[in-house]
C-alpha cells in the first residue's frame, strides 16, 4: 500500500510535456498508450488530476504509479499541474484554460482519442467534477463552456466543496484554498462547488475506500444521493478496508474498479 512519504518521493516521467500558460506549474504531461489493453490503444484520453487539498506540498509526480499503469493498459494519460500557491481564482483559471487547450495538445501528438474521462484523487476530484460542470455555470462565467468529458471518475474526492469546509477537512483546507469559509463566500462556493452544479448531465463513478481517515466515504455517498436526485447516473463504489491513498495504488482492489469505470 502507498504512504505519504513514499508518494511524494515520486517522479512522474512523461513521454511528452506541453505547456498552457507560463508560469512553471502551468503543464501537462503525457504518457503515450503502451499497448492495447483496455484503453484500446490510446482511443481514450484520461485526464488525471491529482490531490493534495490544493496545497503546494502534493503536486502531479505522486501520480507516477497510477499514470503508469493506464498508460501500459493502452490509455493516453495527461496530468495537468495547476498553481496551488494562491488558491481561488487560479487554480480555476487553469484547471479551466487546461481542459481547453488539451484538444490541441493531444492533436499536436498526432492522436484522435473518441472519449475522454476525467479522473480526479482527493482534491483532484473535485476538479474533476468541476470541470465537467462548467456548462452549468452561469452564463456570464469566464469559466464557461458547453464543452464536456464522456464521463467523470472521481477517487475519494471532495465531491462537495461546501462540506469540504463544513467538515474541516485538510485543516481548513477549502477555506485556505478559496480565501474564506462558505458562509460567507455562498456565492463564490456556488460557482466552484460540483455539488452545487448538478445535473452534470455525464455519467460519474465515485470510488471511495470505506477506511478513508482524510475525506470520508461519506461525501461521496452525499455527492451520489444529490447526484441521483438532480437526474445523473451515479456508480458508488465504496472498497472495505481501503485508505485515503489505497484507491490510486495499481495493485489494490481499487484498481480494476477504476479500469471497469473508463
Amino acid at each position: 500500500m502507498l504512504d505519504e512519504d513514499a508518494l511524494k518521493a515520486l517522479r512522474l516521467e512523461a513521454d511528452r510535456t506541453h505547456a498552457y500558460g507560463r508560469a512553471p506549474e502551468q503543464v501537462v504531461d503525457f504518457l503515450l498508450p503502451q499497448g492495447g489493453g483496455s484503453g484500446g490503444e490510446g482511443k481514450t484520453l484520461v485526464v488525471l488530476l491529482h490531490g493534495g487539498f490544493w496545497r503546494p506540498a502534493w503536486d502531479r509526480h505522486h501520480t507516477a504509479p497510477l499514470a503508469q499503469a493506464l498508460a501500459a493498459e493502452g490509455y493516453l494519460v495527461a496530468v495537468p499541474e495547476y498553481r496551488r500557491r494562491s488558491g481561488w481564482p487560479e487554480i480555476f483559471d487553469d484547471v479551466a484554460v487546461c481542459a481547453e487547450a488539451l484538444p490541441m495538445m493531444v492533436g499536436a501528438e498526432g492522436l484522435r482519442p473518441s472519449r475522454t474521462v476525467y479522473v480526479g484523487h482527493s482534491a483532484g476530484g473535485h476538479l474533476a467534477l468541476w470541470a465537467a460542470a462548467r456548462r452549468r455555470l452561469p452564463a456570464g462565467s469566464p469559466w464557461r463552456t458547453e464543452g464536456h468529458p464522456d464521463a467523470v471518475v472521481s477517487l475519494a474526492g471532495c465531491a462537495s466543496l461546501r462540506l469540504t469546509d463544513e467538515w474541516n477537512l485538510g485543516g481548513g483546507a477549502a477555506r485556505a484554498m478559496m480565501g474564506g469559509g462558505v458562509d460567507a463566500l455562498s456565492s463564490r462556493y456556488a460557482d466552484c462547488d460540483p455539488a452545487a452544479l448538478l445535473p452534470l448531465g455525464v455519467p460519474v463513478t465515485l470510488i471511495h475506500g470505506a477506511d478513508d481517515d482524510n475525506v470520508p466515504v461519506t461525501m461521496s455517498r452525499h455527492y451520489a444521493h444529490a447526484a441521483r436526485d438532480a437526474g445523473d447516473e451515479i456508480h458508488l463504489v465504496e472498497l472495505e478496508g481501503v485508505d485515503h491513498f489505497g484507491v490510486i495504488d495499481p495493485t489494490s482492489i481499487a484498481w480494476p474498479h477504476l479500469l471497469a469505470a473508463l
